[in-house]
């Protein structure tokens, strides 16, 4: 199914119910006109990071399900898949191969060899300054081989995500068959994570490095235009940086991710001044995805001049101290982050667990350009989960928890959350939401907001006016 105008829900495949059968019914038994499209996270087998340092492509994790399991929720959805291009586990049978034979591997330059990218076979300390990397320094792990030598290999996250040599011929031909295998099994979207890292250049920071990403998103979305699939897929590119990175990509004609948006949401319910917000609604682009919330944390190096630094700063704080149990120490190495571009916070918890705020936050969602993506924390107006965040120490679990099929039964019966769901259809099913219509944005008077979207050809119209300081707003429409 090619991917159209509807909400994409952000799951993982063991979140909502136990596995893709669980997701499959628990959508079409409360969700079934709210959500249109399903982004599953990374479902294959994975030796780290909940899926994101995946061991291969070709098969779904069995705890899951099969891949009969995927299709069957693309019949009604179309679907999104993760594509770590920029990386594979260490436990993969390409890195474990590697190891084992070295230089006699199909995969020896599969990966990044230290000695073979860099000039004399270490960077020196002025091009490890510049690296754009996720480590006090330089970036890999020391490969050990079976013949008992050691060699240093690019790894640009945790230990177990080895980073990929996209120049590589037989990496080329991996991402090939994945991409084709991906679209096979009713893949509407792929999304490349991570892929700013992924095409690495001496004497640059090795990140976004042009025009070697363009060639790379050139070549992605090459080999999936060139599958059997009727409805050939599209790529998505996964960045978090400065929002003039998203503008580009953006006026190369492909999608994006709107990670400005909940940083400027928040700013505007907090402060109950809409000026800035209006400014980022006016720019943005059409063709994008927006969020308020994902398996991330909320992005705050996002907004960087799309809000002045002590807007920003306020922000921050505003989330700290009116947040619900948002702590700072979440976002600090005790809880393994690794620096604090993102806030560890459910997008409800960072409105306080205040029902009339949150409703708000979505509905300015809704009216924004683009196609919204709801986590499925957010789609039940989740609280911070401390007892799972303090049981792993991972910072980023404070948004990830499991709903079991009694818990959903019961959460959906609150009153946000099915006001949130009648939000949901509604976007979905008005033709104002062309993604190609007219959107004009106001600030009527101080603390309120006005979003007026209307179809291309004209007939049809949607307003929100919206109260920021009293969290309250009401939709008018053709």
């Amino acid at each position: 199914m090619k991917f159209n105008n509807k909400i994409m829900l952000i799951t993982y495949a063991d979140s909502l119910g136990s596995n893709l059968t669980d997701l499959r019914e628990v959508l079409d038994e409360h969700f079934d006109k709210a959500v249109g499209g399903v982004h599953i996270l990374p479902f294959f087998p994975s030796s780290a990071d909940r899926g994101f340092a995946p061991m291969r492509y070709d098969v779904v994790d069995e705890k899951f399900g099969t891949w009969d399991d995927v299709r069957r929720i693309g019949e009604k959805r179309y679907l999104m898949f993760d594509f770590m291009i920029n990386h594979i586990s260490r436990q993969s049978p390409y890195f474990q191969d590697f190891l084992a034979k070295k230089d006699a591997s199909e995969f020896s330059d599969f990966f990044i060899r230290y000695k073979d990218f860099w000039p004399g076979g270490e960077p020196t300390q002025e091009q490890v300054d510049l690296i754009y990397k996720r480590k006090p320094r330089a970036p890999y792990i020391d490969a050990e081989f079976a013949d008992g030598t050691t060699e240093k290999v690019w790894c640009t996250f945790g230990d177990e995500q080895i980073d990929i040599n996209v120049r590589s011929e037989r990496a080329q031909r991996f991402f090939r068959e994945t991409l084709e295998n991906m679209a096979a099994n009713n893949a509407s979207i792929v999304r490349l994570d991570a892929f700013a890292y992924a095409t690495k250049r001496v004497g640059t920071n090795c990140f976004f490095v042009e025009p070697d990403t363009w060639e790379l998103l050139g070549a992605m979305q090459g080999v999936l235009d060139g599958t059997e699939s009727p409805n050939a897929p599209m790529i998505l590119p996964e960045i978090h940086e400065h929002y003039s990175i998203q503008m580009k990509v953006a006026d190369k004609g492909y999608w994006i991710y709107d990670f400005a948006l909940p940083v400027m949401v928040l700013h505007a319910l907090y402060s109950g001044d809409g000026t800035y917000l209006k400014h980022w609604l006016e720019m943005c682009p059409k063709h994008q995805f927006t969020t308020l919330d994902t398996h991330d944390g909320i992005g705050i190096v996002d907004v960087k001049d799309l809000l002045p630094d002590e807007a920003v700063d306020f922000t921050k704080e505003k989330m700290f101290s009116e947040g619900a149990n948002v702590k700072k120490v979440y976002n600090t190495e005790a809880y393994n982050n690794l620096d604090v571009y993102q806030v560890n916070t459910t997008y409800y918890s960072a409105l306080g667990n205040d029902d009339a705020a949150y409703a708000l936050a979505r509905a300015i969602q809704f009216f924004a350009p683009g196609i919204p993506m709801v986590y499925y924390v957010g789609l039940l107006a989740g609280k911070n989960d401390l007892d799972f965040l303090e049981s792993t120490k991972e910072g980023r679990n404070i948004n990830r928890h499991y709903y079991s099929r009694e818990e959903i039964d019961a959460e959906v019966e609150r009153p946000v959350v099915r006001e949130l769901v009648s939000l949901m259809e509604f976007r979905n099913s008005h033709p104002a939401f062309d993604i190609d219509g007219d959107m004009e944005v106001g600030v009527p008077s101080a603390g309120m907001l006005r979003i007026r979207r209307s179809s291309a050809d004209g007939t049809a119209w949607a307003q929100l006016d919206c109260d920021l300081a009293g969290h309250s707003y009401a939709i008018t429409h053709s």
